[in-house]
């Protein structure tokens, strides 16, 4: 059985990290002597595609460094942000599922260096590793459950809500307590924000400088800092 999720200094904890799953062994295999095998990773430039929705994909795929986004599009052509994902992430898990048609895109939006493993070569892992079997559901599992939230929050939430709800989720699981604040580091851009809850750059904009003004997060393009969240989740109607 997996052992429990690693406590961080986080009001959730992360799915992403199990203390018995070294993701960086299992994808980017070491050479004797514990250095990693270069041959094995596969670096990407800014805006560079991974895999396309017409792509036959038949791999998983861990994120070294950098960040990935993972995308669709709808029958308009205009594009979906289903997720971001960042260093430590496992993308790809969809292949695992047979005779499913593939539909994601994932393109990289910075430099990034990715460790690659074939579905035939998982399932073969997972065949003698219960924790990893269990890991790879939980992953399929959570983002289920946050396309699903989403689609309510677009359906029943207003454009600002819905903004300052994804910041809350985010800090979530990925920010840091200091004190009585919380950080987010590698904050997303007011674009890339605006794509996920389907509103636009504008608003997104005009909603944190309005929280700023109110004196509940200051930010910029390296990171935001939530001073109260308390108030920053009263904020969501």
């Amino acid at each position: 059985m997996c052992n429990d999720l690693i406590m961080s200094d986080k009001k959730n904890v992360s799915y992403w990290y199990l203390e018995d799953i070294d993701f960086n062994s299992i994808f980017c295999k070491t050479k004797l002597g514990g250095s990693m095998d270069h041959d094995h990773l596969i670096k990407y430039n800014k805006n560079e595609i991974i895999f396309l929705p017409e792509n036959k994909v038949e791999k998983l795929y861990f994120i070294v460094e950098g960040r990935v986004k993972i995308g669709t599009y709808n029958d308009q052509g205009k594009e979906l942000t289903k997720s971001i994902l960042e260093k430590g992430e496992v993308f790809g898990e969809l292949s695992l599922l047979e005779d499913l048609d593939q539909s994601n895109f994932a393109v990289a939006l910075e430099s990034t260096s990715l460790c690659e493993m074939t579905t035939e070569e998982m399932k073969m892992m997972m065949k003698d590793h219960s924790s990893l079997s269990l890991f790879l559901m939980k992953i399929m599992g959570s983002r289920v459950l946050e396309m699903e939230k989403r689609l309510e929050s677009m359906v029943f939430k207003d454009s600002r809500s819905r903004i300052i709800e994804y910041i809350v989720d985010l800090l979530d699981n990925k920010g840091e307590r200091v004190g009585y604040e919380w950080v987010l580091r590698n904050f997303l851009t007011h674009g890339e924000i605006a794509n996920i809850t389907a509103t636009s750059r504008q608003t997104v904009t005009t909603v944190l400088n309005d929280l700023k003004t109110k004196e509940i997060l200051t930010f910029n393009r390296k990171r935001l800092l939530v001073r109260d969240l308390d108030s920053l989740k009263n904020e969501i109607k």
